[in-house]
């Protein structure tokens, strides 16, 4: 079992930057694998970011040159670090891990029966 909890949402403007954090616990063999998911009202979930091994990163291509994700290893932390933000990027954020090192991929992430999810954090951006 993975318990996993997020922060750093909010509202900023278009153009804007955040920081979001998911701090974990528990099953370290799943912590090698961990993703950021977001889900707008209406819209199908969407894997956008991907750490595994704490170096090797993955990102979805509506994220990729703005967004960056990390993992410290010490703190049991990981980051998603957001700049130059769009009102098309509000959603609710989620970080996962897999329920079983071998579904580490953003098809796995996406899924909640594949895959432990915190309870999100907003962020919202206007324009």
């Amino acid at each position: 079992q993975v318990q996993l909890v997020e922060s750093g949402g909010g509202s900023v403007q278009a153009g804007g930057s955040l920081r979001l954090s998911c701090a974990a616990s528990g099953d370290a063999a799943s912590m090698k694998c961990m993703g950021w998911i977001r889900q707008a009202p209406g819209e199908a979930r969407e894997g956008i970011a991907m750490v595994t091994g704490g170096e090797v990163t993955s990102y979805a291509d509506s994220v990729k040159g703005r967004f960056t994700v990390s993992q410290d290893n010490v703190k049991n932390t990981m980051y998603l670090q957001m700049t130059s933000l769009k009102p098309e990027d509000t959603a609710m954020y989620y970080c996962a891990a897999p329920i079983h090192p071998g579904y580490c991929t953003v098809g796995y992430l996406v899924e909640p029966k594949f895959s432990h999810w915190g309870q999100g954090t907003q962020v919202t951006v206007s324009s």
